[in-house]
């Protein structure tokens, strides 16, 4: 989105990690914001708010749309367990948020799925790219994927363009999930069983995400397109416990424990899928993005890791 362009922009998901970042910045750039969540919150200044039961209400959602130009939506079930079935909702709601888009005549959907979709690993060097084969493990990868299909045929006719980004882990002060358990465990001083691992995992700081949200509301060559993030670096899990103890000003505590030992430990102890998220590379060509749309993460990830530390446990 350029600096001078003020665009009317939609949010589902408003009240998570991502859709309030993105709100501080929409608020910041865009001309009029639509926040929609399942939850009352406290949004910036000229944020207009919608609490909505859910996303499954087409005709609740275009009323909502109505003279937007974008909308992103961000909206899904986060990452529990459970099967296939649990996640239903999410892809019945991003089908009912792309009709509401078409029905309301909304310029540009953009849809945040996952790269989880491409996979959970990837191996001898050979990052993810947009041209890959679905290969999703999980059931929230799953769903992912489900519903970017279900957007796609929505849209398919209709003068509402999509683009899909899929991001891997999203990192920054505040994030939820596996980076601020890893934060957590660094700034208990806690000795963590990794010095023995040597892979490649692709992040995207919140930054740099939102950076990328911002071209694809309305760049033309991100019409009905798709596109993997990640910052310009990845790194290994140790190279990550050590940029987050740096940004916390402790020291790592890291031991060599052989790989396959740490993999069958956390598999009998009923944690098998967190240490293939720590021990298995996870790499991702965001070529793409920086080729159509020009985008160039202004962080580093180890940078980026060391910032995200530093203001995390950091008091409101």
């Amino acid at each position: 989105m350029a600096a001078d362009k003020a665009l009317r922009v939609a949010v589902t998901g408003a009240s998570g990690f991502v859709g309030r970042a993105l709100l501080a910045r929409l608020a910041r750039d865009a001309g009029d914001v639509v926040a929609l969540s399942r939850a009352a919150a406290g949004w910036p200044g000229g944020v207009r708010a919608l609490t909505v039961p859910g996303y499954e209400d087409a005709a609740l959602l275009a009323r909502a749309f109505a003279g937007m130009q974008a909308v992103v939506h961000l909206a899904a079930r986060a990452h529990r367990g459970g099967g296939d079935q649990a996640f239903e909702s999410s892809v019945r709601g991003a089908s009912a948020v792309a009709r509401a888009a078409r029905d309301a005549g909304v310029g540009r959907l953009v849809l945040i799925s996952s790269i989880g979709v491409n996979g959970n690993r990837t191996r001898e060097q050979r990052p993810f790219t947009e041209a890959d084969a679905p290969g999703p493990v999980e059931p929230y990868a799953r769903s992912k994927l489900r519903a970017e299909q279900a957007v796609a045929e929505v849209l398919g006719a209709s003068a509402t363009s999509l683009t899909i980004i899929r991001p891997p882990l999203i990192y920054g002060p505040g994030a939820p999930g596996n980076f601020a358990r890893l934060v957590g465990a660094v700034a208990r001083g806690w000795w963590l069983p990794l010095a023995g691992i040597h892979n490649a995992r692709s992040l995207v700081g919140i930054d740099n995400l939102l950076d990328l949200i911002s071209l694809c509301l309305d760049h033309p060559a991100a019409t009905n397109e798709l596109f993997l993030a990640a910052d310009s670096q990845d790194l290994s899990t140790p190279e990550m416990v050590r940029c987050i103890a740096a940004g916390l000003g402790r020291p790592p505590h890291l031991l060599r424990c052989p790989p396959q030992a740490l993999r069958l430990a956390a598999w009998a102890t009923g944690r098998g899928r967190i240490a293939e998220s720590l021990c298995d590379s996870l790499q991702v060509d965001a070529g793409k993005a920086r080729r159509l749309l020009g985008w160039m993460p202004a962080r580093s990830a180890a940078e980026g890791v060391r910032e995200a530390a530093k203001g995390f446990l950091a008091p409101c």
